[in-house]
């Protein structure tokens, strides 16, 4: 039997209005099903609007105290929030000179603008908001968020349609960041797509956005950039700054230290992004990006109703 994955279309060039009609009927296909009727596989907890007060049991959230209930009954009571019917999902989406590469089956620039939609088509199924803020070297650019389909599919257009940018610098994602906080007044779900290499400094405006919102953080990698292959002299080009390199790859050593190096990197990205309390999804060019998608959500989905569940006492 062949196995079947799913692959990022070429977004960003002629025809774009069908790859992105094809990339839609991809992930409904793969994806139908995942979150009907559920609240809870994406939701920020149980929701932000507060509710009826009652009293204070053991197991509650002491933060969810009413302390002008409590004064006025003298016995401790919280308002429980009821959950949100309606979602506010923005979209972080980092469209550096460094996701126009790819040696794999598709560049991360494609990747990026995939994940953005399969988010878009998991949340706005529901009649929720979705919104974006596109970062470029040298502009930031917010697409107001809104509701149906229509919206949707003109919001992602607008994504894989804009310019490639060659060269010009990084990004400064940790400004488009501040940008999304300012954007999203109500709580929902922010999802950042990034191969987070570019202007230092991202971590604390993500740690801002996580302590209001639920953050999820879609790494996108190229498997060259883990470890180079064995093929001689190597030109590598910086697509940010056009610096031209060449590099003798048959050199073990040589490729070891680029190995532990990238490896590092990975590392400090995977502890930035925990410390800031954000969830970490990574999708490769070389991998099904699709099922890893899947995995990331039915995972989320298990610790969430795990984190739910009240432990039993002794």
């Amino acid at each position: 039997m062949t196995e079947r994955r799913a692959v990022a279309p070429t977004v960003g060039r002629p025809g774009t209005g069908d790859l992105l009609r094809r990339l839609e009927l991809t992930i409904t296909r793969r994806l139908d099903g995942i979150l009907h009727g559920d609240y809870q596989g994406l939701l920020p907890g149980p929701g932000s609007e507060p509710g009826e007060a009652r009293p204070y049991q053991a197991g509650d959230d002491v933060r969810l105290i009413d302390w002008n209930v409590t004064a006025r009954t003298g016995d401790p009571h919280v308002r429980m929030p009821v959950a949100d019917r309606e979602l506010s999902v923005w979209a972080v989406v980092d469209l550096s000179a460094s996701l126009a590469f790819g040696t794999a089956v598709c560049e991360k620039r494609d990747l990026a603008v995939a994940a953005v939609a399969a988010f878009g088509h998991l949340t706005a199924r529901v009649g929720n908001r979705f919104g974006a803020v596109v970062v470029q070297p040298g502009s930031t650019v917010a697409v107001p968020a809104g509701s149906g389909r229509a919206h949707l599919i003109a919001l992602l257009h607008r994504v894989a349609a804009s310019p490639r940018a060659d060269g010009g610098g990084p990004t400064d994602l940790g400004a488009a960041l501040g940008v999304c906080a300012r954007l999203a007044r109500r709580r929902g779900l922010v999802v950042v797509v990034s191969d987070f290499v570019g202007v230092p400094g991202w971590e604390r405006p993500l740690r801002v956005l996580a302590a209001r919102h639920d953050v999820v953080a879609v790494e996108v990698l190229d498997p060259r950039e883990l470890e180079l292959p064995n093929v001689g002299v190597l030109a590598l080009v910086d697509p940010e700054t056009g610096r031209r390199l060449e590099v003798q790859t048959a050199n073990a050593a040589l490729r070891a230290r680029y190995a532990e190096a990238a490896a590092r990197q990975r590392d400090d990205h995977r502890r930035a992004l925990r410390s800031a309390g954000a969830d970490h999804l990574v999708l490769r060019t070389d991998r099904d990006w699709l099922a890893d998608l899947v995995s990331f959500v039915l995972d989320r989905r298990r610790r969430r109703m795990a984190a739910a569940v009240p432990a039993r006492r002794p």
